[in-house]
């Protein structure tokens, strides 16, 4: 029961807490992260509350607290991303003068805007609390895909410059086609822009970085894998919901834009889940963080630098900060690689697409089925992911992904180099060269993306666990935001480079599988070396909170005076 003093019942965050009938001393304790408020103690509430018991499912509920509002982030964060990869690729790909040539430009333009926002981040981390911090990077997101159906498509025609365009083309030569498409586009180009980052920065920056900032190893371990279930339902359900409303043109009036009204439903559907997704960080803050153990980053890392002596690092100083490191390097080379490989394989396939289904509609209909696949297959393969995690360790999960990516490569350009060689051996199956290409293609994404999510992304996040504090949070920052995007701008600029040497896409095939196969095996050369380092900081890291649990338990014993 709890005591009142002087006829009142103390409380914290407005719930009761036992106390003595004596006044309650605070005791600073430090906490896990900025914002954990300190806590009220007494000389017997820390010693007659029991230790908190595992319940269900042998987990304790405090880890479940902060696995399922985890787990359901994910799940919007997904769910968006699918949608906005789908719908801009659909604006971009089949835009007036446009096609899936131009989209290494456009991968080569997401490196100012990483920077861009780069600055941006850094400017902010240097004013506001990580929870502000956290508000202010996503919202500008939700207010600019809500903006950009109600305002910006409804009036794309008198927002194109389509004067200026047409006479760039008729004076320049054909190999600008390109840049006067995007210039022609310039609305759908933001979009595009904005889709890329949101994977990087709200996936990769925000959500894996608060969720390191809260799992232990142990837990990250378990429950990293299962994160993305949740997530890979909602890729089904993405899925589905692309599918249909791409094909709510059926039932409207003649003249009726009816991508204009598919994309007004999905943009409706991206704004509630990014309501969703900063009401469910606030219960995180609210009331899961404070009860957590009070045991400080710095602790555990072994710090003793106050924060107010903390200097601040420029961004050419944190680069180089992190390039000292071969810890950081090797993964950065992952995520580099991958960003690359992607690119290249993603890039020669949709282009197969387009060929396949240049109508807007058909093209999002085959991208929502893509997604639903893609979910599906994820799903199972989670639940491999959390398998092999557990059985083969942190190394020969995270080779699996470039592994995968490399057979799955080879068969797709193998059969686009065939061409109309394989036009007899596929009639009696009633599919042309074309549309294998298109399918095998798409199970090839299937396959790299499902990898990507059930093994390589638990792996790159466990990785960051073990480093303190300074380095996990600019390692973080450089490669979630940096590293993904300079890998797909590398990818990007590898192709375009191509493709002027070779005059098409389809001439500079052979060569793109050629360079995609020595970044495969510069991957996982990178893989095995992090893997060594890995056990090693892991080693230390343990041994760290261990000893920082102990001390923390000894100073309960003697008192909260004592303590304090």
């Amino acid at each position: 029961p709890v005591k009142a003093f002087n006829g009142v019942k103390p409380t914290i965050c407005g719930q009761p807490r036992l106390v003595q009938t004596a006044l309650p001393k605070v005791v600073p304790q430090p906490a896990v992260q900025e914002n954990v408020r300190p806590v009220v103690a007494s000389a017997s509430s820390d010693a007659s509350k029991p230790a908190e018991k595992k319940h269900f499912l042998g987990v304790a509920p405090l880890t479940w607290a902060k696995v399922i509002p985890l787990s359901l982030m994910f799940f919007c964060i997904l769910f968006n991303y699918t949608v906005l990869r789908s719908c801009k690729d659909v604006l971009i790909i089949t835009a007036p003068g446009s096609g899936a040539e131009v989209i290494p430009f456009l991968k080569v333009l997401n490196l100012p805007v990483a920077v861009g926002f780069t600055l941006y981040y850094s400017a902010l981390a240097g004013r506001l609390s990580r929870e502000q911090l956290f508000y202010a990077v996503l919202l500008p997101f939700i207010v600019f895909f809500g903006l950009f159906a109600l305002v910006v498509y409804p009036n794309k025609e008198s927002l194109q410059p389509n004067a200026v365009c047409d006479l760039l083309a008729s004076k320049l030569p054909e190999g600008f086609a390109g840049p006067i498409a995007l210039l022609r586009n310039w609305a759908y180009v933001c979009f595009f822009m904005m889709a890329e980052i949101w994977g990087s920065v709200v996936i990769s920056l925000l959500f894996w970085g608060t969720a390191n900032q809260i799992m232990t190893v142990e837990e990250a371990g378990q429950f990293y894998p299962f994160f993305g279930m949740g997530a890979n339902v909602s890729l089904v359900i993405a899925g589905r919901a692309i599918q249909y409303f791409s094909v709510v043109k059926d039932n409207l009036p003649a003249g009726v834009d009816g991508w204009g009204v598919a994309l007004n439903g999905l943009m409706s559907m991206v704004v509630f889940s990014g309501a969703c997704i900063c009401g469910l960080y606030w219960a995180l803050q609210t009331f899961v963080v404070p009860r957590m153990t009070p045991i400080s980053a710095d602790q555990m890392a072994g710090s003793k630098k106050k924060k107010k002596n903390k200097q601040k690092m420029s961004i050419g100083d944190s680069l180089k900060f992190l390039a000292s490191s071969p810890y950081i390097l090797d993964m950065a080379t992952m995520v580099i690689s991958f960003g690359i490989c992607i690119n290249l394989v993603e890039v020669t396939w949709k282009a197969k697409l387009k060929a396949q289904y240049p109508n807007p509609a058909e093209f999002s209909a085959f991208m929502g089925a893509f997604s639903e696949a893609t979910g599906v297959f994820t799903l199972g393969m989670m639940m491999v992911g959390r398998i092999v995690l557990g059985k083969f360790g942190w190394g020969v999960t995270a080779l699996a992904t470039p592994t995968v990516l490399l057979v799955t490569a080879i068969l797709f350009f193998a059969l686009v180099l065939a061409g109309d060689v394989l036009k007899g051996p596929l009639a009696p199956f009633g599919i042309t060269p074309l549309y294998a290409a298109v399918l095998v293609g798409a199970l090839q994404n299937i396959f790299s993306r499902s990898s990507k999510y059930s093994l390589f992304d638990p792996c790159k996040e466990m990785a960051y666990i073990p480093l303190d504090p300074v380095m996990q949070a600019q390692g973080k920052a450089a490669i979630d935001v940096m590293g993904n995007l300079i890998g797909k701008s590398g990818g990007a600029a590898v192709q375009q480079t191509l493709i002027v040497l070779c005059g098409s896409l389809n001439n500079s095939t052979p060569y793109i599988g050629v360079l995609l196969t020595g970044i495969i095996l510069a991957w996982m050369r990178s893989c095995v070396s992090l893997n060594t380092q890995f056990q090693a900081k892991y080693k230390e890291y343990k041994e760290r909170a261990a000893a920082a649990q102990a001390a923390a338990d000894a100073a309960k014993k003697d008192g909260p005076e004592k303590s304090a």
